[in-house]
């Protein structure tokens, strides 16, 4: 006789299950993170948090700790940019509270940490919500928190992914809630939920996030019955609309909270690099390749980390889902109509394949569609990070999977149909298969990397297949009674974890703290010992350096204070990134007109000798705290941090930058200013005037805020043109007189002088900030209302309910 779900009843849940699903959530996330509880630092020398983002938050914190507020100008990279809406990471996300009470490295791993764990509790919480019983929910939990594509965002640092793939089943829980269950408390909790992915800030996976949580609200509004509760299916509800308007106001509200970001990142798309789109076969580049979709299987056929020979370069991440999982969630179906989960199944079967299509990108002409139609796609690239939706769906189709496990509805048919791919599998491997097939592709290219990797592709292959045979003989053991369900769940469980963290541990790298990292060294405090304001251009001229350097590729001399004319951001002001010609080899780094604008007195290389005809060596060689041998160089001609020019004029953009990079033109002598500024220029005479006589001092200089003394009184018609990017938001003071700013010399601050102007005041205050920050706690406290309302009175419901009942 067929087995049915009541002939091997499910255990039932413990007492406070979600308490029991935190705590293995826990355990499975700290088989990866164990070395932070003794304070090591979550980064490795691929991880943009190593090159960049602890120095990027590091600077927030110390503002925030001194009491001085979240900082709005960024003055160590790239001559200057807007901080908050050029965008440096969690600004507003709850995580920089962490930082104002831990050290930033430690604040940083921690936050790491706490969203893997939220990630598996909320994938939990949505399951139970959704009808899956206990033990199967927390298969599910596990095998998402666990899954290649969330728990490999530590290698290249991708905290902001992690934010939002953390936040993905959250908002499907609230879903839950109000679509199908009309919990009136849920619409506050998905606006806090949205704003708090808006925060994160990674607009493209937002993107995903909500495209994914649209199609979900979609399908409980037209079929709410496809989710059971743990007893019974839940009654047909014959008003979806009103349900859907009230999910669509709370994803509004959230965007709402987002404006204290997104507001100065609005005001910032015409001046970023990015402006306009960069064309499809940017947006395609990183899309997902065909043939890696094996990965998700055998993740070492493409190459794991540094092995990697696949088509996209460089491969920090992992598309590995679970050999184990995967036998779970194909099992997900079967059973016809007895299946409690048949329809919730097709649904996660069709966000699969649409996000599997849509990670493959430029590889099919699907992308082509979502580039047509899909708002914001031009801006973006890498297609394959919506990898971690298709992550999430094969995690749900595991749960549900596990649940027919549990009932005992295993069979000999499936167990001989995986086990077979698992043993031809190995024997491909083993006989070179998979290797053959990878030297098709790119072994002209690729061919001693393919090679070199084929060993780990055969220790690969058997490893998943003793995952599958594992798996399949507790499904067997289950179906034949020989092993009760209550055990088999936690079996289970482990068995995922296990299979998923023996992959995973390979991409947690911890390092030392970052006051070893980023250690002081003499280069560094002869910087600091400077009394007039540099910048340093820091570039290799060599190989002979460490695996990137963050003192000589990134942005570690920032967190010692310490401005930078390049740095590592990739989203600097777009003008400034034109003047210093990084589509053309960084060719403006030799040209001393670009040294006089960006107010480079130093040049930071790993190479003794500058071709630079003047050029001196100013401290090192010393080994940095990355390990290359440094040396520092002073630049010749002076290139101070601001002067005044005799004269005004006004030109188109293309003519401005050809002429202040042509070695020819001193810049001393003219300030060109943009043509639409209102500005009051003067005839260009020949010969041009001589630079005036005096200088300037720089009596203040800290992020937003300069004060300049001039060493004599302005000539008529003068302006003064500092080193510091131009935009909106900067402000300009004259002995105390408000005057007028523009943008000069391509891309730096200018201020027209009046006759006999002594002193100059700079101050950088962001209007849209301020508007979203206003709106921000309107829309918090909107959301915050509309959650303890709405909890307020599905209690009294509940209550009125069992008054009547009894």
């Amino acid at each position: 006789m067929a087995r049915t779900d009541a002939t091997n009843v499910a255990p039932p849940a413990p007492r406070f299950p979600l308490a029991w699903a935190a705590l293995v959530c826990l355990i499975a996330t700290m088989l990866l993170a164990w070395p932070a509880l003794g304070g090591a630092f979550l980064v490795n020398p691929n991880s943009d948090q190593y090159i960049a983002g602890y120095s990027f938050r590091e600077f927030a914190a110390r503002a925030l700790r001194d009491g001085q507020g979240f900082p709005q100008w960024n003055p160590y990279q790239f001559g200057g940019m807007p901080y908050i809406a050029a965008m440096h990471g969690d600004i507003f996300y709850p995580t920089f509270l962490l930082r104002l009470v831990l050290p930033t490295d430690i604040a940083m791993t921690w936050g790491f940490v706490l969203h893997m764990l939220l990630a598996g509790v909320f994938t939990f919480g949505f399951l139970r919500a959704a009808g899956v019983r206990f033990q199967s929910a927390l298969v599910g939990g596990v095998a998402y928190l666990l899954s290649g594509a969330v728990a490999s965002y530590a290698s290249p640092g991708h905290d902001g992914k992690l934010f939002v793939s953390a936040l993905l089943p959250a908002a499907l829980w609230a879903l839950v809630r109000g679509m199908r269950d009309g919990r009136r408390d849920a619409w506050g909790l998905l606006a806090l939920i949205v704003g708090l992915a808006v925060l994160s800030p990674h607009p493209q996976l937002l993107q995903y996030m909500l495209l994914t949580c649209g199609g979900y609200a979609l399908f409980l509004a037209l079929r709410p019955w496809s989710l059971p509760t743990e007893f019974a299916a839940p009654v047909r509800d014959a008003r979806p609309l009103p349900r859907l308007a009230l999910a669509l106001g709370a994803v509004v509200l959230g965007a709402v909270i987002g404006a204290v970001q997104y507001l100065p990142v609005q005001q910032y798309v015409p001046w970023s690099p990015r402006a306009g789109g960069k064309g499809y076969d940017y947006a395609t580049s990183f899309s997902f390749p065909l043939e890696e979709t094996i990965n998700m299987y055998l993740p070492q056929f493409s190459g794991i980390l540094e092995h990697y020979w696949g088509r996209n370069g460089i491969h920090f991440h992992s598309e590995y889902i679970g050999a184990s999982v995967l036998v779970l969630a194909l099992f997900a179906f079967g059973g016809g109509l007895a299946n409690r989960h048949r329809s919730h199944a097709w649904f996660w079967l069709a966000t699969l394949i649409v996000s599997l299509l849509w990670a493959w990108g430029g590889s099919t002409p699907f992308y082509q569609l979502v580039y047509a139609v899909v708002p914001g796609t031009k801006f973006f690239r890498a297609p394959s990070t919506i990898l971690y939706v298709t992550a999430l769906a094969c995690a749900v189709l595991a749960a549900f999977g596990a649940e027919r496990v549990l009932a005992g509805k295993a069979t000999i048919r499936y167990a001989i149909g995986w086990g077979s791919v698992a043993l031809l599998t190995g024997v491909l491997a083993t006989t070179g298969g998979f290797t053959n097939f990878a030297m098709s592709l790119l072994g002209d290219a690729r061919g001693d990397l393919i090679e070199a990797n084929s060993a780990a592709v055969v220790a690969g292959a058997w490893r998943s297949a003793v995952a599958v045979m594992a798996l399949l003989g507790l499904m067997l053991a289950v179906a034949r009674g020989a092993l009760k369900a209550p055990l088999a769940g936690w079996l289970l469980a482990a068995l995922v974890a296990l299979d998923l963290w023996s992959v995973e541990r390979d991409y947690w790298t911890f390092s030392a703290r970052a006051e070893e990292l980023y250690a002081e060294d003499d280069i560094i405090r002869f910087l600091k010992s400077q009394t007039e304001p540099a910048r340093v251009i820091a570039i290799p001229l060599g190989d002979n350096m460490a695996s990137h350097d963050p003192f000589v590729l990134g942005d570690a001399l920032m967190s010692h204070g310490i401005r930078g004319v390049l740095g590592y951001h990739g989203n600097e002001i777009g003008r400034y990134q034109e003047l210093y010609g990084k589509s053309e080899g960084f060719q403006s780094i030799a040209n001393p007109n670009f040294w006089s604008l960006t107010n480079a007195r130093f040049f930071y290389t790993n190479t003794p000798g500058l071709p630079f005809q003047g050029a001196k060596l100013a401290a090192g060689p010393v080994r940095n705290a990355a390990g290359t041998m440094t040396y520092l160089y002073e630049l010749p001609g002076d290139h101070p941090a601001a002067w005044v020019t005799p004269l005004i004029v006004k030109l188109d953009d293309p003519t401005t930058k050809a002429t202040v990079l042509n070695p020819l033109f001193d810049v001393k002598r003219v300030a060109i200013f943009d043509s639409t500024s209102t500005i009051q220029a003067r005839p260009v005479n020949s010969p041009l005037p001589e630079p005036v006589p005096f200088g300037v001092e720089i009596t203040k200089y800290q992020a937003g805020a300069i004060d300049i003394t001039l060493g004599g009184p302005a000539p008529a018609g003068s302006a003064l043109v500092v080193s510091e990017n131009f935009y909106p938001g900067w402000t300009a003071m004259v002995d105390g007189k408000p005057a007028t700013i523009a943008r000069a010399d391509y891309t730096l601050i200018g201020v027209e002088l009046p006759t006999g102007a002594k002193s100059v005041q700079l101050r950088f205050d962001s209007a849209p900030y301020h508007t979203g920050k206003l709106l921000t706690l309107l829309a918090l406290g909107a959301a915050l209302l509309w959650w303890i309302i709405g909890f307020a009175l599905d209690r009294k419901a509940v209550v009125s309910a069992n008054v009547l009942s009894a």
